[in-house]
């Protein structure tokens, strides 16, 4: 089987830092090619991962581009989908076309026509509703949770082949990092997330806590500062700038809560691994939960809000704590020291680990293959 990945054209894979699907891609590809499946990556020219061919119409991401207004950048994605169907056109030897761009890859794909269509919906499904309300039903889709499918617009649901956890290559390595005190919330600094929540929890309960995620691709202090002193930058009044400056920064005092931006490689794996719990103040209904799965994997208990796929994720009291309220969550992560580290990876290698996803994916390929 050769099987066209797109990843589309804003970061590289595997990205440096902060990059949710270009991780997931980067989680696998590795795990279909053991498994004989030949992988052209639809990504930017600066992509590393070993695959057996790479596409690209960017030699860079395009990632910094997304905080300009609209009109500045609606053609990135479309010149990187236009470059995706000339390759299409001049081969025909793709089996299958697995799709992880955004509405426009559907889009474009289904008015193409070429190759089965499998799209993994990465997001929330309350989004464009009039192009999730007609969705074209000669696109296969997969969500990334079954509570994400069950927000869908019934044409999309209609199109679903069901749900496939994320998995993290953190459960196939057995990482141990000693464990010290702080608690940890990782992803990128916005409202959803709800670090503001983590932050007060951890003031009143003296705990220390260090937040790790870009705040709209800033990852210091000093880049930060740049933006907010100037009410003229184009990102000064971006959201999730303003919800750092206004609801995350007062509680940030160098010592008991910590902002350090983005961290990747073995940085990243030494400040999570060493976590006493991840937390999860999550203020939406999340869909796919990288995060909650690499907290597993590393043997770290998260302890979260009783939201999206974090109750598919999470057993409650057995590798961690869902709670109903701010209140509920505070005490719970005061009783995070009673979840087993060893029951938290075992759970990730039985349910999150690339083997089983890229097995489950396999199992989808099939299905779109024999349907078309």
């Amino acid at each position: 089987m050769r099987v066209l990945v797109n990843a589309g054209p804003w970061l590289e894979v595997p990205p440096a830092g902060y990059g949710g699907i270009e991780n997931v891609v980067a989680t696998l590809v590795p795990a279909l090619r053991e498994r004989g499946v030949s992988v052209v990556l639809a990504s930017v020219g600066s992509s590393t991962l070993e695959t057996d061919e790479l596409v690209s119409a960017y030699d860079e991401g395009c990632f910094s581009e997304l905080q300009k207004p609209y009109n500045q950048v609606m053609g990135i994605t479309h010149a990187h989908l236009a470059r995706v169907v000339a390759e299409l056109r001049r081969r025909d030897d793709i089996d299958l076309v697995h799709d992880h761009v955004e509405v426009v890859g559907p889009a474009v794909l289904s008015a193409y026509g070429g190759p089965p269509v499998l799209h993994t919906l990465h997001w929330d499904l309350r989004k464009h509703p009039a192009f999730y309300g007609a969705f074209p039903g000669e696109i296969a889709v997969n969500g990334v949770s079954e509570s994400q499918l069950d927000r869908a617009p019934e044409a999309l649901r209609a199109a679903s082949l069901g749900a496939i956890h994320l998995a993290t290559p953190l459960a196939d390595r057995d990482v141990r990092v000693p464990r010290g005190e702080h608690l940890v919330v990782m992803g990128r600094i916005c409202g959803l997330k709800g670090q503001h929540v983590a932050a007060r929890i951890c003031q009143k309960l003296g705990l220390p806590l260090v937040l790790a995620g870009p705040v709209s691709a800033r990852d210091s202090q000093a880049e930060l500062d740049i933006v907010a002193q100037n009410p003229y930058h184009p990102l000064h009044s971006h959201p999730d700038v303003r919800y750092h400056l206004d609801h995350v920064a007062p509680y940030l005092d160098g010592e008991l809560v910590k902002w350090v931006g983005a961290v990747g490689g073995q940085e990243r794996d030494d400040l999570y691994g060493s976590a006493r719990a991840a937390l999860f103040p999550i203020q939406w209904d999340e869909p796919g939960g990288t995060a909650v799965v690499e907290a597993l994997a590393l043997g770290v208990p998260p302890i979260g809000l009783r939201r999206g796929c974090l109750p598919e994720i999470i057993d409650h009291g057995r590798t961690g704590f869902l709670a109903d309220t701010e209140e509920e969550l505070a005490e719970w992560v005061l009783r995070a020291d009673e979840i087993d580290p060893e029951e938290c990876r075992r759970e990730a290698r039985r349910r999150f680990s690339p083997s089983v996803m890229a097995d489950r994916y396999l199992e989808l390929y099939e299905q779109v293959i024999k349907r078309r």
